[in-house]
Order: structure tokens, then sequence, then C-alpha cells
């Protein structure tokens, strides 16, 4: 029975496709797509796609992008804006069928005795030319392994994708039939078989081991021995994604997404509302030792965070939200827990990096690049390498956007990455070597300094003397940068006054100076809060220490008049310090008072500086009186 009538047109539809959500639908038009929303108010995307009549489309629901062939004799990719990401070279015959494969890695196209495996991105895996005319239809298995086509002369073609490769260090993975391995240690040129029972559907290389699944089993391998694999059973065996952490890995099928150990025990199953696992791909998730990033498919702006160990959400639960779209995260893989970053691009492809675990405040998201085609995270330290614009850049510290803003240009490392060609993907980042794919399929390596990683290393054992001696010795003003950052996130200010003194930030050693005078413990983490731009938390250190004046003098200090006040007035001390300062900055810019709430207290607070100055040293001496008690307790608890 006939529901409704989308579109009318002159020119017959040979081909359609419904759009990821089933919310749109992808029809031809003579040389034209059209995007057909169902809602009936919403208007129609058209536009002029090749040129020759379009024979068939495609739409595929996990990486939302369009194929399209037609008698030109092209295929081409689109996002679903209508914006062209690939267009072929024109082939001998106009193309009749394509299709994408299930996980959106790869697609399939064929025409006249041809049949073609291609990227998502568009290059071309393998051409083949089986005698059969006309491919006319083309079918995935739900695991994306084979591929059946009807062909023009009656007879109905099967394919299976082989020969593809994992290379992580020294060792290449080939998959070189349906059911077995190849293993090549580069090093020794030692090679290795690997046999399994049923066909591989998914394989992953990283951090020392090799994931494969087949269709109802998951083999885990150790890079030190070929021979013994842990195997275990799998509830469903249409595996569409492993991701791989240092100590566990992550499977997601149809049903939902299962942490493992790489000894096989299942480790948590993480679950959100609204969760489609068949949709999600690599740029919508992210794992490391202790925590799970999944961006949400029906709400772009999401980004759910998970306990990797437990699956439960992390915090008050609530998931993180982004101002704008964002179409790739990837969390950090190195340090404690409660420091791991998650970097975030979003549509505007303006790069972002924020704490995972915020501690009940709101989350500081802070800009960090723009233009970014693709990123990945280092293996050993927490340095991120991308593609932005034309240029390959590394950030070796991009925590100093949370520690010192100022830092974090200097902390940069930028050089001419035209050799990438246009869309460039990073593969990994592994030890100092970046493994990028060009846009035309060809593999690409740029080797970045092992400095920075030391640095890192040393800063995470605590080792302030040798990361000092590295920097002394490497003469890079980028190298004490990082090392000026990492030492001020961990509280250690005489590294951190050396290391700026040697970036020639005269003002932040004087600032690092006084913070080392302070009489308590308090005051000088107020101060470092203050240093990192976090006034609220500086703030609230301070009142929770019973230090008011502290307080308001750090207001003062900002010329935040009204906070200085309003803490003033609720503490009912020190009002006549604020009026008396805030008198002060007027006389010197020769202004006059306008603010009601400052003419309603001078009204009643007689302003005399000699009280004032006798009030503040009162304060101040019954600070350092409470901290060498302090001091005292603490040195007769540690004897006994």
């Amino acid at each position: 029975m006939l529901r409704s009538t989308l579109s009318q047109q002159g020119s017959p539809v040979y081909s359609v496709a419904w759009g990821p959500d089933s919310d749109r639908i992808l029809y031809t038009a003579g040389r034209q797509l059209a995007i057909k929303p169902l809602q009936p108010s919403s208007k129609l995307l058209q536009w002029r796609a090749h040129d020759g009549i379009i024979l068939k489309v495609d739409w595929n629901s996990v990486n939302d992008l369009i194929l399209s062939g037609g008698e030109d004799c092209k295929y081409k990719v689109w996002d679903s804006y209508g914006r062209l990401l690939y267009t072929s070279s024109p082939h001998d015959y106009p193309v009749t069928s394509l299709s994408w494969a299930p996980d959106g890695e790869v697609f399939a196209v064929c025409s006249f005795n041809t049949l073609r495996l291609c990227d998502k991105t568009g290059w071309s895996h393998a051409l083949e030319k089986p005698n059969t005319g006309s491919v006319f239809s083309l079918a995935w298995s739900a695991d994306g392994t084979q591929l059946a086509g009807a062909c023009g002369n009656g007879h109905v073609i099967f394919a299976h994708v082989v020969e593809q490769r994992w290379e992580w260090k020294n060792f290449q993975v080939t998959l070189t039939k349906r059911r077995t391995m190849q293993v090549r240690n580069v090093l020794n040129d030692a090679v290795d078989g690997l046999e399994f029972r049923d066909r591989v559907i998914k394989a992953s290389l990283a951090h020392g081991h090799l994931v494969v699944t087949t269709s109802l089993q998951c083999y885990v391998y150790s890079t030190k021995n070929w021979n013994t694999p842990l195997i275990f059973d799998l509830k469903e065996g249409t595996i569409s994604l492993i991701q791989q952490a240092e100590k566990h890995f992550l499977l997601v099928d149809g049903a939902g997404l299962y942490v493992f150990s790489y000894e096989g025990r299942l480790v948590s199953t993480p679950k959100f509302p609204g969760m489609r696992a068949s949709v999600l791909n690599a740029q919508a998730v992210s794992l490391s030792n202790d925590t799970l990033a999944i961006r949400d498919k029906t709400d772009e702006k999401v980004v759910f965070l998970f306990d990797a160990l437990s699956g439960k959400a992390l915090g008050d639960g609530k998931p993180l939200t982004h101002k704008m779209e964002v179409v790739q995260i990837a969390l950090d893989q190195c340090g404690p827990s409660n420091e791991r970053k998650i970097a975030l691009v979003d549509k505007n492809r303006d790069l972002y990096l924020t704490s995972v675990r915020r501690l009940g405040r709101e989350p500081s998201i802070c800009k960090i690049g723009c233009m970014l085609h693709t990123l990945a995270w280092n293996d050993g330290a927490n340095i991120l390498c991308g593609i932005q614009d034309s240029q390959f850049t590394v950030w070796y510290y991009p925590g100093a956007v949370l520690t010192d803003r100022d830092l974090l240009p200097k902390t940069l490392c930028t050089r001419d990455g035209s050799e990438f060609s246009r869309a460039p993907h990073i593969l990994n980042y592994v030890s100092t070597q970046v493994t990028v794919r060009r846009g035309d399929g060809s593999l690409v390596y740029a080797s970045v300094s092992p400095y920075p990683a030391l640095v890192h290393e040393y800063s995470a054992s605590s080792r302030w003397e040798d990361a000092l001696r590295l920097c002394r010795f490497a003469k890079d003003q980028l190298l004490w940068a990082c090392l000026a950052g990492m030492a001020m996130a961990n509280r250690e200010l005489t590294t951190a006054e050396v290391a700026y003194a040697a970036i020639g930030e005269v003002d932040k050693v004087q600032y690092i100076n006084s913070i080392k005078e302070l009489p308590s413990k308090e005051s000088s983490v107020a101060h470092m809060l203050l240093f990192s731009g976090h006034t609220q938390e500086a703030e609230a250190t301070l009142l929770q220490a019973g230090l008011i004046y502290q307080a308001i003098q750090v207001h003062l200090d900002l010329y935040n008049w009204d906070r200085a006040l309003e803490l003033a007035v609720k503490h009912k001390t020190h009002v006549d310090t604020v009026l008396a300062y805030r008198q002060k900055f007027l006389q010197d810019f020769g202004k006059q008072e306008t603010t009601k709430r400052f003419l309603q207290y001078a009204e009643g607070v007689v302003v005399d500086w000699e009280k004032i100055q006798a009030k503040i040293e009162m304060e101040l001496a019954k600070e350092r009186e409470r901290a060498a008690t302090t001091s005292v307790r603490g040195s007769l608890a540690s004897r006994h």
C-alpha cells in the first residue's frame, strides 16, 4: 500500500538509499543527486554530481558518507552536505554498481568486467578483472569480509577481502588467506604463520598484542610469543571495531561494547541510553587504561565518559557536552587516571583539550588548534600530533593549556606538511615515529624528537634533576617550556623557576619566588591555582583554611572589586581594607566612585591606613604562627 509520494520528477530514479538515521532519502535525478528529508516542511538538498546519468548511490550509516557512480565512468565520495571529498579518474566503462562495507572502512565499485575495492577516502586497494560482464548489484556480508555481485552474464560472483596489513614497531602482520595470517619481524626477517579455525573478521595490532576476531572466537597473541594465543568464544560473531590500550582492549559488536583484559577476562560492559553500537567507528570511540570515551550518535555534541574497569559513568554521571558537533575524540594514553585528558575535534575542525575527571567543577574546554585534518596521541607519553591545514604539528605538552596558557605556543613544533598531500590520515604515533596514510593510499613516515618524551618520563617519576640536566644538554627552548609546564602542574617550584628563567619569563619567575615565600601551605596552593587561572578554586582553598583576608587580597590584586567587597561584608571583616584599596585605585586614575554598593558602605566606614596596615600585619602574623604550629605537629607526628 502506497503511504506517500516523496518526490516526482521528469527523469527516472535509478537508485535510492536511506540516510543513517532513516530520516532522509538519497536518490538520483539524471545527473543530479537529491537528499529529501521525510519531514514535510524540510528543504530538499540537490546538487549536480556527475557529467553523465547517475546509475547507483549508497549511503553509509557509520561514517555518514555518500557514494555515487554513473555513465561518466567515475565514482565519487561525498559528505552528507553534498561536498565532494573524492573523484576517481574515468574508468573504461560506466559504473554500474557500488556498495559500502557495513563498517564504512571500504567500499566496492563495479563496471564491465571490473571489480574494485576502495578505501573510504576513495583510493583503490585492489582491482580484479573477472569475465562477468557488467555487475549490476552488490551485497556485503554482515561482517564485511565477503561480497556477492549479480552479473550481466547471469552468474553470481563471490569475493573475499584478503591481504589486509597491520604494522606496529618492528612487526608486520598480513592476512594472506581467509583463515591464515603471516607475521614478519623486520629486524631479523623471522616469519610466523597463524592459522585460524574460522574466517578472520577484524584484527588490531598495538601495545605489544595482536587481537584477532573470527566469526566465533577471539584470539589474543603477545608479540613475544606467537605460538600460544589466548582464545575465548564470542557471543556474537560480527565484531565491527577493536580498540586497544596498554592494559586492555575493547570489542564492539551489534549488541554492545565489551572491555577485555589481555588475559581474556571480561572487565566491563559500558552502556548508555539510546546506545547503537553498530554505528560506532574509530573516530567516535577512544580507550585508555582507565577511561572509555564514546561520542553519542543521536546528539554529536555529547561525549559519554566511562570508567573502563567498572563500566560506570565517570563522576556525577553527566556526559561531556561541547558547543559544536564533535567529529573525532582521542584520550591520552599515559599518566595517572586523575590527569586523564581528552582531545576533541569539532565540525569546524577546531581542536580542544579538556580534563576527563572534573571533580565537581565545570570542565574547562580549551582550544589548542584549528583546521585540523587528523590527530593521534603517542603510545608512551602524553604528546599529541596532528596535521593542521598544510602543517604537521606536534604538541609536546598539550596539558600546558590547563596550567599556563601562555606556554602552549612555546611547546609546539610545526613543520611543512605538504609531503602528506590532500586528505592525509594519521594511522599511529609509536615511539618517535608517526605513520601517515596519504590521500592516494601511500604510507609516509615522520620522525619526532625523542627528548620531549624523556622529559615526560622524568616528570612522571619526579626525577627533576635529570630533567634539568637533559634540558641543559639539549639547549632547546621548547624543552624548557615543556619542563616549566610540567613542574608547575606538579607544584615543583624550584624546577619551574629554573625553567621559566631559561625561556625568559621574568615576571613568572618573580611570582614563583613570591609563592615560595608564603608562610602557609594553603596560601602556596591557592597562589599556584591562581597562576593557572583558577581564581574560584584559589578562593575556595583560602576560605576553607580560614584565611579570609588572603582570599579578599587575591580579588584586590585582580581588581575584582565587587567580589572582594562581597567577601568582606559576608565575613564581617576588612570592609575598610577593600574600600581603602578601591579609593587609592580611583585616585591614581583620577576617577570618582560611581558604584552604588561602594558608595553605600563608604558612608559608614572611616578609612585609616595605619589601622588597615596593622590589621594586615596581624593577619599575616597569625598565618605564620599557624603554619609554624602545623609544621611542629607534623614533625612530632613523624618522630612518633
